[in-house]
C-alpha cells in the first residue's frame, strides 16, 4: 500500500476520479476544490481542502483543472511549493497566447509559474467514471525525471488500475490535447452516418496527422502511436458521451457551436484548440489535411457532403 502523500487541485469530475483512485492505493489524499464538501463524493483515505496551503504537505501535486485557469492557479499554488514537489497535471489542453499561433504545453506554463521543477503529466484512456467507480483502467503518465513517474505509479498503481511511463512528457501532452480534436470528428463521422471502415482509415490517417504535429512541436511521433494517443482516441470511439464526442454530433446534425456546447453541458478544450492547431500545422509546415477538414466543418464553412467528398479525394500519401 502506498504511503505517499497527495494533493489533487480541482474538484470536476477528473479530479475527483482522480483523487479516489489514489485513495484506493493507500495514498493521503487531499482534494484541494473551492466547492462545497457538501458538493463533492469523498472516500475513505480523501480530505476535502479550499486552501491551496494544504497542498504544501503533500509530495505529490496533480492538477485536474481547465487550461484557462492553469496559469492562474499555478500563480496562487507556487506560493506554497518549492522545488522538492513533484507537480503532475492531468488537463487534456494546450495554452496559446492570444497575440499570435504559438501553442504551449501545461508544462511549460508550470515551469515558467512554479519553483517545482520536477514536472509530469497524465493520459491515456482512462475515463473519470471509470476511476470514480473503481473499474478496470489503464492511465499514462509522463515525466523526464523517472522518480515522478515512479511516484505516479506508486500513487495509482492497485489491482484495477494500471499505469504505464514515458518520458515523452511533450509528446503525451500533445498526444491527449490533439486526441480532444479528433474526438470532435469522431462524433462528426457518427453524426452524418459514415460506415464503420471510413471511420476507422480517416482515424488511422488523423492519427498519422496527429503524429507530425506533434513531432513538430518537440514531442516524439511515436509516443501518437501507444496508448496517449491511439489507445485515447480508440476509447472514444465507444464513448457516445464523452462531451466531445456528443459535440461532433450535433454539429454533424446542424447545430451551431453555442448549441452543440449547451448539450455537452461541460467545457470543451478543443473548441478553442481545434482552428489553433491547424494554423500550427500551416506556420510550421506540417501537411494535416484532415485537421483543416474538421475545423472548417467545425465552423461551418464546409457541408457534412463537402466534407465526405473532400474526403474520398485526398492525395494517397
Amino acid at each position: 500500500m502506498s504511503e505517499l502523500e497527495v494533493a489533487v487541485i480541482g474538484g470536476g469530475l477528473w479530479g475527483q476520479g482522480l483523487a479516489k483512485a489514489a485513495a484506493r492505493s493507500g495514498a493521503k489524499v487531499t482534494l484541494v476544490s473551492r466547492r462545497p464538501p457538501d458538493g463533492l463524493h469523498l472516500s475513505a483515505g480523501m480530505v476535502h481542502a479550499s486552501s491551496y496551503e494544504a497542498a504544501r504537505r503533500a509530495k505529490l501535486i496533480i492538477l485536474a483543472t481547465p487550461t484557462h485557469v492553469v496559469r492562474q492557479v499555478a500563480r496562487e499554488l507556487g506560493d506554497h511549493l518549492d522545488g522538492g514537489h513533484y507537480v503532475v497535471h492531468g488537463v487534456r489542453g494546450l495554452v496559446h497566447d492570444d497575440t499570435g499561433p504559438s501553442l504551449h504545453t501545461v508544462s511549460d506554463v508550470l515551469r515558467e509559474e512554479l519553483p517545482a521543477r520536477r514536472l509530469g503529466a497524465l493520459g491515456g484512456p482512462a475515463l473519470a467514471e471509470d476511476l470514480d467507480a473503481g473499474r478496470p483502467s489503464v492511465l499514462m503518465s509522463a515525466s523526464r525525471f523517472p522518480e515522478v513517474n515512479r511516484a505516479l505509479a506508486d500513487a495509482f498503481t492497485v489491482p484495477m488500475l494500471r499505469v504505464y511511463s514515458t518520458s515523452d512528457l511533450r509528446g503525451l501532452e500533445w498526444a491527449s490535447a490533439l486526441v480532444g480534436c479528433l474526438a470532435i470528428g469522431i462524433g462528426f463521422a457518427k453524426g452524418v452516418g459514415l460506415s464503420p471502415g471510413l471511420v476507422a482509415a480517416v482515424l488511422c490517417r488523423s492519427m498519422a496527422e496527429a503524429g507530425r504535429i506533434a513531432s513538430a512541436a518537440g514531442g516524439d511521433e511515436h509516443t501518437l502511436l501507444g496508448l496517449g494517443g491511439y489507445g485515447d482516441l480508440l476509447a472514444s470511439v465507444e464513448m457516445e458521451d464523452r462531451p466531445e464526442v456528443v459535440l461532433g454530433r450535433a454539429l454533424a446534425g446542424g447545430a451551431t457551436v453555442a448549441e452543440a456546447l449547451e448539450k455537452t453541458g461541460a467545457r470543451v478544450e478543443a473548441v478553442d484548440l481545434l482552428p489553433r492547431v491547424v494554423e500550427f500545422a500551416r506556420t510550421h509546415g506540417v501537411r494535416a489535411p484532415i485537421f483543416a477538414a474538421l475545423e472548417r466543418g467545425f465552423q461551418k464553412t464546409a457541408t457534412p457532403h463537402s466534407l465526405i467528398e473532400e474526403l474520398m479525394t485526398l492525395p494517397m500519401n
